[in-house]
């Protein structure tokens, strides 16, 4: 035998593929969630309304990168 089988290799491509994409969403939801809190601290320190602005945009990053993951994760199911 000189080779894998070409199943053996594409099942183990996906599995490699699924492990990077959730780490690539991983990194995208600490991101905006950094992004966003710092965006909302800058409003409330305009605006002198201390944790309001802040935390309601962080939770609009979760819930705006939950819903893409979700929408991604239907597109694929779709797909298979």
């Amino acid at each position: 035998m000189v080779g894998k089988n070409p199943r053996d290799k594409r099942k183990q491509f996906n599995k490699l593929s699924g492990i990077l994409m959730l780490s690539a969403w991983g990194f995208a939801i600490v991101l905006s969630s950094f992004l966003f809190l710092f965006i909302g601290y800058l409003v409330d320190e305009i605006l002198g309304t201390t944790p309001n602005f802040m935390l309601c945009s962080f939770f609009v990053a979760i819930g705006l990168c939950m819903w893409r993951i979700y929408k991604d994760a239907k597109d694929k199911g779709k797909r298979l």
